[in-house]
């Protein structure tokens, strides 16, 4: 299947200081690749891969689940440790999961975490009907462009496959329960008007972690998409600074490639 338009994989070869990002579930890496850019023009070597399933029908999402997903980072990062001295880990919701399962297999080979509006739980009641109620419906509503930002779009699915969804249920349970094996650190920025993940899974993540170099940054003006919403330009400053305190060698330049 095409890709959607948009939602292609990003990669940039730049410095010796690397990062990946993760996108997040039912969305693709065109939610993040304004922050992509920014950090690529900065002189790091930057990786933001499409995640299996995602970015071109939810069809295709139907017959993938967390294996899958958390293999293309995990791969993306070895590359990444390759050919870099220094990696960071960055994620949006569902990505943010995926980042700190990497920080808690990898440990310090994973120099620091930036999670915006990272997802810890699929919430309501729905979440308990999951297991029976995917093999009779396939699919719900969408969870795409929670921005507060008049006219922004997030390229992503309107629908969720339940296939899917349980799997990524059981996916925050086993990384929930890997937490207190995250030691790096860690910026979390999270949305208090989140209309997809609540300020709570942000809350259980921080009192989980065992990271001690630990900062909060509140995104006032944004909804969940906040790389996409009034906030982004801080989340790509703040995410840069924190790069920079420890890793003060950023800031050589490379050669771009899309696609």
């Amino acid at each position: 299947m095409p890709v959607l338009p948009g939602a292609e994989p990003f990669r940039h070869e730049g410095g010796e200081v690397g990062v990946l990002l993760c996108h997040g579930f039912t969305g693709s890496p065109q939610s993040l690749r304004p922050w992509a850019d920014y950090l690529a023009a900065r002189g790091l070597t930057v990786s933001l891969p499409l995640l299996p399933g995602h970015g071109t029908r939810w069809q295709d999402m139907q017959v993938t689940g967390w294996q899958d997903w958390y293999a293309e980072v995990d791969r993306e990062l070895r590359s990444l440790l390759e050919r870099c001295s220094q990696v960071f880990v960055f994620g949006l919701s569902m990505g943010g999961a995926l980042s700190l399962r990497l920080a808690a297999k990898h440990g310090h080979a994973v120099q620091g975490l930036v999670l915006v509006n990272p997802a810890n739980k699929v919430h309501g009641l729905a979440a308990h009907a999951l297991p029976v109620a995917r093999h009779l419906v396939p699919t719900t509503k969408g969870l795409t462009s929670d921005i507060a930002l008049a006219g922004a779009e997030e390229v992503g699915y309107d629908r969720v496959p339940l296939h899917a969804a349980h799997s990524v249920r059981r996916f925050f349970r086993l990384v929930d329960a890997e937490l207190p094996q995250v030691t790096q650190p860690i910026l979390l920025l999270h949305s208090p008007q989140d209309h997809v993940v609540p300020p709570a899974d942000s809350a259980r993540i921080l009192s989980r972690v065992s990271s001690t170099d630990v900062e909060e940054i509140l995104l006032e003006q944004s909804y969940h998409v906040a790389t996409l919403d009034h906030d982004a330009e801080r989340i790509f400053d703040e995410s840069y600074s924190f790069i920079g305190r420890l890793a003060p060698s950023v800031g050589k330049k490379g050669s771009t490639s899309g696609g």
